[in-house]
């Protein structure tokens, strides 16, 4: 009986440390999307082939490159996807994933542009979302609930599948995912 109550003990504490964690990163946010007329961030990026898992160390490599080497900090970091990783191969996935710079002066511009892919990305209508950031995992639950639901919206308002831009606001805690609008 002793070892039922021991076993049992330990379970209820892993159950409890789980909810603990998945509220913690955001696993049960409920997902609301929006309309919302964004972009026209100024971007040093670059361009990725393969699988998406790759994308953390590019973005923490431009990240320190900028900070280090041109003195240039920024607090946004992004990843424009543009494959459905359920449908197109993991090694010809395509991704832009960079940083974002803002508050940059042109002179600044233009010396990152002598050695950086820099663009400033579409300002147009978006369908949006924000998903809480308070660390990597946040991005495994961002993934999992937001992925679907936007499948969902999607289907609901007869919208076709686009590219994905998600954009990590290191300073306000909050990942924005945000996709072009394309009618079928």
């Amino acid at each position: 009986m002793k070892i039922i109550k021991v076993i049992l003990i330990i379970i209820a504490i892993l159950a409890v440390v789980f909810i603990v964690i998945c509220s913690y990163y955001g696993g049960f946010k409920k997902i609301t999307f929006r309309i919302e007329n964004q972009g026209g961030e100024t971007v040093v990026y670059e361009n990725v082939t393969g699988d998406y898992s790759q994308s953390a160390k590019v973005s923490d490599r431009i990240y320190n490159t900028l900070l280090n080497d041109e003195k240039v900090e920024t607090t946004k970091g992004f990843g424009i996807y543009y494959d459905n990783p359920q449908e197109v191969a993991k090694e010809k996935l395509r991704s832009e994933i960079g940083c974002i710079v803002e508050n940059a002066d042109s002179a600044t511009l233009t010396r990152l542009a002598e050695k950086y892919q820099v663009k400033t990305l579409p300002q147009d209508d978006f369908v949006v979302t924000e998903f809480p950031f308070k660390g990597k995992l946040s991005i495994l639950f961002g993934i999992m609930k937001v992925y679907p639901a936007l499948d969902k919206f999607n289907k609901e308002h007869g919208y076709i599948e686009s590219s994905i831009t998600e954009i990590y606001d290191i300073s306000n805690k909050k990942i924005t995912y945000r996709e072009e609008i394309r009618m079928e």
